[in-house]
């Protein structure tokens, strides 16, 4: 049976949700039994072909623990999915750099045990694919793990608004070692970049026009928390240019993070006001509100773009993914119209399209 190696930077509520998904879905047989999964088969791949052989995290509670037991461990506390067998992979320390910033100091608690070497531990394992999991925010360290997979001889995938593949320098650095990388910032399943463009295209679509939009969030989680004190400006950059796509004109748009609630735990609630004018100009007013658990929805998103890597391997592909990261990723090298990217996406993974 074929296996796709992966290794997870940071053991988060992403990390335990794209885990426990993988062992949800490994018994479906048919697309209508994986309901929720976007994609049962991606090329010749199913999502039991995903098999975690290392992970890193720096929190005591992790460390040391097998990741079918860390995935599970405070700070955690997305839903459970399912129940996830022992892997036989260790958690490991890794370096903690900028991963811990001001408002997250009281939530993890930082192992004193010395840290691993980080690119030997993933040539000993064997993995292929390096998964960036940490917290929004964290430059310097997603910048040195993707380091450590270049040594390593591994892909990388960045789930974080920090510009790793659409960055022109590291995508060369990924080029010219033969390894893919995709990025950045991962867009959700059910999220509210992508309902907003859906909301916004379906309006301009049947002539409305509209003049002014906001989305905002209010989450409970880590990941909230630490958005609040280091990336609210940048990710609400990076969410409203990729919001501005939907629109074939200028409007004044406003997309991102707003404020953390702590009992709202790892679930978002994201609101969506539009505005605009239609039929004799007369004007309209749209009010929204969406509820989801946060960490679910980069697990069908992450199992695509895993098993997409893997493709891009199997064919020696190499530098930033074009189709992928736009399919997959609110920050690409290059953005692309929602039906664009998903076309393009499916001509890479049927072997139209070259990246």
């Amino acid at each position: 049976m074929p296996q796709i190696k992966v290794a997870l930077i940071g053991v988060g509520n992403c990390a335990s949700a794209l885990v426990q998904g993988a062992h949800f879905y490994r018994d479906a047989e048919k697309e209508e039994d994986a309901l929720g999964l976007a994609h049962l088969f991606l090329g010749n791949y199913h999502p039991k072909d995903v098999k975690f052989v290392s992970a890193f995290d720096i929190d005591a509670r992790k460390i040391g623990k097998d990741l079918s037991e860390a995935i599970y461990a405070q700070p955690n506390n997305t839903q459970n999915l399912a129940h996830v067998p022992h892997l036989d992979v260790p958690v490991l320390k890794g370096p903690v750099l900028d991963g811990v910033a001001k408002y997250l100091k009281n939530v993890i608690e930082i192992s004193d045990s010395p840290r691993v070497e980080v690119a030997k531990e993933l040539e000993e394992t064997d993995v292929e694919i390096v998964i960036n999991l940490l917290p929004s925010g964290a430059i310097k360290a997603s910048q040195w793990y993707a380091g450590e997979a270049l040594k390593a001889g591994c892909a990388f995938i960045n789930a974080l608004p920090t510009f790793i593949a659409s960055d022109v320098a590291w995508g060369k650095r990924f080029e010219k070692t033969g390894l893919p990388v995709v990025g950045d910032d991962l867009v959700d399943q059910v999220g509210a970049t992508i309902i907003h463009k859906m909301l916004l295209k379906t309006l301009a679509d049947r002539g409305v026009r509209v003049s002014k939009t906001y989305q905002l969030d209010v989450g409970g989680g880590t990941e909230s928390l630490n958005t609040l004190e280091r990336t609210r400006e940048a990710k609400r950059i990076v969410k409203t240019k990729s919001v501005e796509t939907a629109l074939p004109y200028r409007a004044s748009i406003v997309a991102g993070s707003t404020d953390y609630v702590d009992f709202l735990e790892n679930r978002r609630d994201s609101y969506f006001w539009i505005k605009g004018f239609y039929f004799g100009r007369v004007p309209m007013q749209l009010d929204l509100k969406l509820s989801t658990v946060d960490a679910p929805n980069a697990g069908s998103v992450l199992l695509d773009v895993i098993r997409g890597v893997k493709i891009a391997l199997d064919r020696g592909l190499s530098g930033p993914l074009t189709s992928l990261s736009a399919y997959a990723f609110k920050h690409p090298p290059q953005i692309l119209p929602l039906e664009t990217a998903e076309q393009w996406f499916m001509e890479f993974v049927d072997g139209n399209r070259e990246q």
